[in-house]
C-alpha cells in the first residue's frame, strides 16, 4: 500500500493513477492521519460476446411479420 499526503496526491495525480491501474491501493493522509483509501476497481472490462452464439438454434416462423390478430391488438390498445 502507498501512503500519500493529500497535497502531494493533488499535485501528481497521474503518477498515482498509474499505481492504481497496476493494482496498488493508496492511503491518503492529512497531517499524518488517514483520510481515505483508494483502491483499484475489481471489475474487469467486459469482452464483446462472439457473434452467432445461437446460430441455428431458433427458427423464425414464416408468419413472423404478419399483422397480429385483432384480439391481441385490442389487448395492447385497451379496447
Amino acid at each position: 500500500m502507498i501512503t500519500v499526503k493529500v497535497e502531494d496526491f493533488d499535485q501528481i495525480f497521474q503518477k498515482y493513477l498509474n499505481h492504481l491501474e497496476a493494482g496498488e491501493t493508496i492511503l491518503l493522509t492529512r497531517e499524518g492521519k488517514p483520510v481515505a483509501e483508494i483502491k483499484p476497481t475489481t471489475q474487469k472490462p467486459k469482452a464483446l460476446r462472439p457473434f452467432g452464439l445461437s446460430a441455428h438454434k431458433f427458427a423464425t416462423p414464416d408468419n413472423f411479420n404478419d399483422p397480429l390478430p385483432a384480439e391481441i391488438l385490442d389487448a395492447f390498445e385497451g379496447t
